[in-house]
């Protein structure tokens, strides 16, 4: 079984490769976001300064959940066209494995680049070191969840008309207790209260998704196929 899922994350990262300007696109679009907040505050005063600082990390979050749900189309999209995924279903291991795997694939190009480049973001946005860090930890640990939720998202929306639209639609709302726990961990740190609380919740957040969405991503799939 673990066989098929390093297989279908193998192919998909070969598919990732060779269309590069899908994962440039993902990565601009996460900078560029993040970068035009301090150009349109102009912290030049120390008060604004801080109150840039202070709303960072919810300007690193919604700026990578907007760029995740950039990529959220062509998880199942390329392989419904040219009829590979209805080749995919008939295979005899279990179909919430193949779709696992996609799932972490799409992670791997769209996820983890945002969670190295966060950093980088943080500083220009004045988090302190340790703050960049737990930052860092929030995103490596939620981004997961984002695709989790995302690939139901897709596979509900597969081969409709503006599926795009429609795919930001279904998986916004469940996108924000996610933000909410990951945004308000680097807060919770900063003001010295403790992010262990809010950890805690992001960890069930993502334990529950990796229990869960792969099984109901596979079911939607099957559902819109049909």
């Amino acid at each position: 079984m673990l066989k098929i899922v390093f297989t279908v994350i193998k192919r998909d990262l070969r598919l990732a490769m060779r269309r590069r300007a899908e994962l440039l696109t993902v990565i601009f679009f996460f900078i560029i976001s993040v970068s035009l907040f301090p150009i349109a505050m102009g912290p030049e005063t120390e008060q604004e300064a801080r109150m840039l600082k202070e709303i960072a990390p919810i300007i690193i979050w919604i700026s990578a959940l907007l760029a995740t749900m950039l990529s959220l189309g062509q998880m199942f999209s390329s392989d419904y066209q040219d009829g590979t995924l209805e080749q995919l279903i008939l295979i005899p291991q279990p179909f919430s494995l193949i779709v696992f795997g996609k799932i972490i694939a799409h992670w791997l190009v769209a996820g983890l680049p945002l969670v190295l480049i966060a950093p980088l973001l943080g500083m220009q946005l004045g988090l302190s070191v340790p703050e960049q860090l737990v930052l860092m930890l929030t995103l490596l640990m939620g981004t997961p969840a984002l695709s989790l939720i995302g690939a139901m998202g897709a596979g509900l929306t597969l081969g409709l008309r503006n599926s795009n639209i429609l795919v930001s639609l279904l998986v916004l709302p469940l996108y924000v207790p996610v933000m909410i726990y990951g945004a308000g961990s680097v807060e919770a740190y900063a003001t010295g209260l403790g992010f262990k609380a809010h950890m805690a919740l992001m960890s069930a957040v993502l334990l529950l998704t990796l229990i869960l969405l792969p099984w109901a991503a596979a079911t939607a799939v099957r559902i819109s196929m049909e």
